[in-house]
């Protein structure tokens, strides 16, 4: 049995140490190349110590040099290195590279790796959201695969698997509706961070977290939805589900409907991700169907979360939009959680960003940096 190397975007993060979880589970099948972590040089130091990768990264300057002197101090050999061109040398390094930064940082790590002939296991939405059909096209120029590592999007993909050539007719994309389903847009006034981070199924980082709750996050799946399926957008549907088993569905052309269906344990989808198209024992949570019996769906409140229809509209408008859309969403998330705004102010400096984007950049890698940093710098909606 050949062992594959495996870089992970973003180790310390949620997605990051379950996947270690998932790689503990895999065995000898799977080997550690590369960690990469933002500022968290503890357990970043604990993860190099247990799986001996040869490389590591620390982007923040501070954190690096904490984690310099540990490593020296312990007499650990490793190469270690610092900021955004360590992610791509990381990214580069090994047989799949599983991306799991958050936000737009993970665009060019992701094509890096798909320069390099790696495949990608996805978590990083935003290179799809940004730049998604640059990133297929690619990715299918250069024969790399790309498998998501989302719930829905795993869901969608594993629904798809054996019916290649068969017409989808729609995807039905779940939402858990977040700490606020049923909140009208007058009670959402008064929220705080603390509510707002208080997701009722999922344990998550901060800023998805506070994605789900504005519903921006599904808004961003559909614009994912879009390149990594080839499915137009009158084609998603985005429906809520509350309990979170129905993970996503596809319609075919027959009518015919397939979903799937688990307990919110993300390391299922990691762990496909990894292996497929192979499934390989587990012992992570398993659905108890007979005690999970009531599954309730309902359209989303556009009214009181438009975040939603916002992401539909950058993804019609198309080329560098959905880039402005995905900043100014960071931007915004950002300054709620800091406390200098409020959370119905999240979606209104989205809108206004996109609204008074009139540049539109030229459509390749660099066009979609060039809006991400121009919704970046933005002055602050009054």
């Amino acid at each position: 049995m050949t062992t594959k190397s495996v870089t992970i975007l973003g180790s310390t993060g949620s997605i990051g140490t379950q996947a270690l979880d998932v790689l503990d589970n895999l065995g000898a099948e799977f080997c550690v190349a590369a960690l990469t972590a933002n500022s968290n040089a503890g357990l970043l130091y604990g993860q190099i110590m247990k799986y001996r990768p040869k490389l590591a990264v620390m982007v923040d300057e501070a954190a690096h040099n904490e984690l310099e002197y540990k490593l020296r101090t312990a007499g650990v050999d490793i190469k270690l290195l610092q900021g955004t061109d360590g992610l791509l040398e990381a990214a580069t390094c090994a047989d799949i590279c599983v991306n799991a930064l958050v936000g737009a940082a993970g665009l060019l790590p992701t094509l890096a790796a798909i320069d390099a002939g790696a495949d990608v296991a996805l978590a990083n939405k935003e290179s799809i959201v940004m730049a998604g059909e640059l990133v297929m096209n690619r990715a299918s120029e250069r024969g790399v695969q790309i498998v998501p590592i989302d719930s829905e999007h795993s869901a969608i993909f594993q629904c798809l698997a054996g019916n290649k050539g068969n017409k989808i007719h729609r995807i039905l994309l779940t939402a858990s509706g977040g700490p606020f389903r049923g909140k009208s847009w007058q009670q959402l006034q008064a929220v705080t961070v603390q509510d707002a981070l208080k997701h009722p199924n999922w344990e998550m980082g901060r800023k998805i977290t506070i994605d789900s709750a504005t519903m921006m996050n599904k808004g961003l799946e559909v614009i994912e939805a879009r390149w990594l399926f080839g499915v137009e957008p009158s084609r998603i549907q985005v429906v809520v589900h509350p309990q979170s088993i129905v993970h996503s569905m596809v319609e075919f052309e027959d009518g015919a409907m397939m979903a799937q269906l688990g307990e919110s344990d993300m390391r299922v989808c990691i762990q496909y991700a990894l292996t497929y198209p192979r499934r390989v024992k587990a012992n992570f949570r398993r659905l108890d169907i007979l005690n999970r019996s009531m599954l309730i769906f309902e359209p989303p409140d556009i009214m009181a979360f438009p975040c939603l229809q916002y992401a539909y509209d950058a993804l019609e408008a198309g080329g560098t939009v959905p880039a402005v859309l995905n900043a100014a969403n960071e931007v915004a998330v950002e300054r709620f959680l800091s406390g200098k705004i409020s959370f119905t102010d999240i979606p209104r400096q989205i809108n206004a960003a996109v609204a008074s984007y009139n540049i539109r950049h030229s459509f390749d890698i660099g066009g979609v940096l060039q809006a991400d940093a121009w919704a970046r710098g933005l002055e602050p909606m009054a």
